[in-house]
């Protein structure tokens, strides 16, 4: 007779309590406890090193089923569909011709929708700026099978314009609506918060904004409306729960006023696609995920007793993580990040191309972007499995840890009248802006590190190759923008222009109107302080032919000074400064002054063990000063009670683990003249 019964392979192994398992680490850990492992969110929150079941009841789970009500665990029902989600790649090559080949190579090529980065000047994205541009960018594009959402970038847009673009477009060719896939995207909020201003008061935003889902929201029914925009406090250096925080307070308030018009709840939520970023800690990005979900869901409860829809969730790759520097590595940040979308949840996901941050991305960089997501789905087969986190005590237990800290601030909107006022009293700003001086802190001191750049760098990179655009050739095929018509921000009067064939571009607005202004979230890239180091050190390369470079004086044999000679290295590498060493080892001080006055460089660190330097330290920098009274010295290490004396002998400055590496790097660059090459190019247009 055939066992029927489950195996269970754990019966092979012999039983062992958490004592056991906690003796174990602990022995690993040569006596630690695991605890010493835990660390922290930048919202603090604890991270720990080992999770309980007391930390999340994943064996009576109180969020419900996948895919079913109130849709805290996302709103797929595990039905083993490969494409478990939506694979959406970005558009954004200036000329629309090239556009429209990308757009057809990446549907052809695995992706199942499109996000339209439309963009009136050509100068960040699509040169569109009418119906027939619009029908030259989707020319061959099956719009009733692959989602056409919108990204409009242009200035004083929050995407009615080209929402006005799409539908004409849509009409003119006689589509039935029921069938068009369409994500507008329309997000004044988020315009607010990202540029400062918008041409006319939040208010009159927000009334044309719920006119324009009134209006569409009938006919275009698969797809959504409304953009709820986190990404725009991530990219700006913000935490996970001000990011959820934000997409919240976005999604609440285009709710309120949709149902002043007597909108109903369930029109209303299906509206808006909520974007959240993705980034390369995906055990965090996944727990910010499932946070979202539980919140909305709580939020749609406080609106309506019992009320319960599913929220449409996509991610985008976060562009703060990504570097200009040893791109390549962005490959695994993107596949991170994929895994994280996948795994927590998302309902769409986009991964921007490797080498965004250099120019545009050519076939290879795309072709990479959407195969990352289709081997998760295909090959990795994570979309064969329904909730892949869910229980998981860590993700778990953090999501909780975020949606509680999100509510907290989500709460402080609330009480200031809404994201809104909130924007106008410029409240989100500065809690955003104390976020991302700590965040910058934590990459400038190397807690925080940047793989290729801040850590490991690699001096003699090859560039990728990325595609090139002619803009001001394109600009003079489509006309000057100043002889464009400027038209006030209404949904009616936008949509009957465009159907019209008229250029449109969201007026600028007249100076004596009242407008909605607020202090603008700029982005930043972690990676920037130190690639400014980098590009200085390289033009000084290419203008003399030579690399700066600092001497490493290592004291004693290979196995004394390596560590820290490597250190020194890896540091001063991340400023494109090379170390350079005697070929010979020394054992006395004045070989070393002899051997750096030969040198020619400026630079000059100590490299040895602790004992040497007890001995011979001192010494040591004398004999540098001795060799080159204009050097700077530096010693790899903390100076402890030692500092005072070896100050005195010459050294400048000490290089350690937690020291400012930029700040350290910069005083470098000042030695050797780099700075003035640093003023140069920030001087140049």
């Amino acid at each position: 007779m055939t066992e029927t019964r489950p195996h269970t392979f754990s019966q092979a192994f012999e039983t062992a309590s958490e004592a056991d398992w906690r003796a174990a680490v602990e022995k690993a850990l040569k006596g630690r406890s695991p605890d010493t492992l835990d660390g922290k969110t930048a919202d603090g929150l604890l991270r720990k090193a080992l999770y309980r079941e007391t930390d999340f009841p994943s064996a009576t789970n109180p969020l419900g089923a996948p895919g079913a009500a109130p849709y805290k665990r996302g709103t797929r029902a595990g039905d083993g569909d490969l494409l478990a989600w939506d694979i959406r790649q970005i558009i954004a090559h200036p000329d629309p011709r090239i556009a429209n080949r990308d757009a057809l190579a990446d549907l052809e090529g695995g992706v199942t929708s499109l996000e339209l980065r439309i963009d009136p000047d050509g100068a960040r994205g699509v040169l569109v700026r009418d119906v027939a541009g619009l029908d030259q960018l989707l020319a061959g594009i099956m719009t009733e099978l692959a989602g056409i959402a919108l990204a409009p970038v242009g200035d004083n847009s929050y995407g009615l314009d080209t929402a006005a673009l799409l539908t004409a477009w849509s009409k003119a060719r006689g589509q039935a609506e029921e069938t068009q896939k369409f994500h507008f995207n329309v997000d004044p909020l988020g315009e607010l918060a990202r540029a400062g201003r918008l041409p006319q008061t939040l208010e009159a935003a927000l009334g044309e904004t719920v006119r324009f889902v009134m209006e569409t929201g009938q006919y275009y029914e698969t797809g959504t409306q409304l953009r709820a925009d986190g990404r725009i406090v991530h990219e700006a250096g913000g935490t996970e729960a001000q990011e959820l925080a934000f997409a919240l307070a976005a999604g609440v308030e285009y709710v309120r006023a949709l149902l002043k018009e007597e909108c109903d709840l369930e029109t209303a939520s299906n509206a808006i696609l909520f974007t959240l970023s993705a980034g390369a800690d995906y055990t965090l990005d996944m727990a910010k995920l499932r946070a979202v979900r539980r919140l909305w869901a709580r939020i749609l409860d406080a609106f309506e007793t019992g009320a319960a829809f599913p929220m449409t969730l996509q991610t985008i790759s976060s562009r703060r993580m990504l570097t200009g520097r040893d791109p390549y590595v962005n490959l695994l940040r993107n596949t991170a990040a994929a895994f994280a979308s996948g795994a927590g949840g998302a309902d769409i996901v986009t991964i921007r191309p490797f080498t965004e941050v250099l120019g545009l991305p050519d076939g290879l960089a795309r072709r990479l972007a959407r195969n990352t997501q289709i081997i998760a789905q295909e090959e990795s087969h994570l979309a064969r499995v329904t909730d892949p986190v869910g229980g998981a005590w860590s993700v778990e237990a953090l999501a909780d840890g975020l949606a509680r800290e999100a509510w907290g601030l989500f709460q402080k909107i609330e009480g200031a009248g809404g994201l809104g006022k909130a924007l106008e009293a410029d409240l989100l700003q500065s809690l955003i802006a104390n976020a991302r001086n700590d965040l910058r802190k934590a990459v400038a001191r190397r807690k925080q590190a940047i793989t290729g750049v801040s850590e490991f760098p690699l001096l003699e990179e090859q560039k990728p190759k990325i595609a090139s655009a002619d803009r001001e050739a394109l600009r003079r095929t489509a006309g000057s923008l100043d002889a464009l018509e400027a038209r006030d921000a209404n949904w009616a009067g936008l949509l009957e222009a465009a159907k019209s064939g008229a250029s449109l571009r969201p007026g600028a607005g007249d100076e004596a109107a009242d407008t909605a202004e607020a202090s603008p979230l700029w982005p930043m890239r972690l990676a920037e302080p130190f690639e400014r180091l980098r590009d200085a050190a390289d033009r000084l390369t290419h203008a003399g032919g030579a690399r700066p470079k600092v001497f490493l004086a290592t004291l004693g044999p290979l196995a004394k000074h390596s560590a820290r000679a490597g250190f020194a290295a890896n540091l001063f590498a991340t400023g494109g400064i090379q170390a350079i060493s005697a070929d010979a080892t020394f054992d006395e001080p004045h070989e070393l002054g002899e051997a750096f006055a030969q040198s020619d460089c400026l630079l000059v660190c100590i490299c040895g063990a602790d004992d040497q330097y007890a001995e011979h330290a001192v010494a040591t920098a004398r004999y540098l000063r001795e060799a080159r009274s204009d050097a700077r010295i530096y010693l790899a290490g903390k100076p402890g009670d030692q500092e005072a004396d070896w100050r005195d002998a010459g050294v400048d400055e000490f290089i350690h683990m937690g020291v400012d590496v930029v700040a350290c790097l910069e005083l470098a660059h000042a030695e050797l003249g780099l700075a003035d090459l640093e003023n140069d190019k920030k001087d140049t247009p």
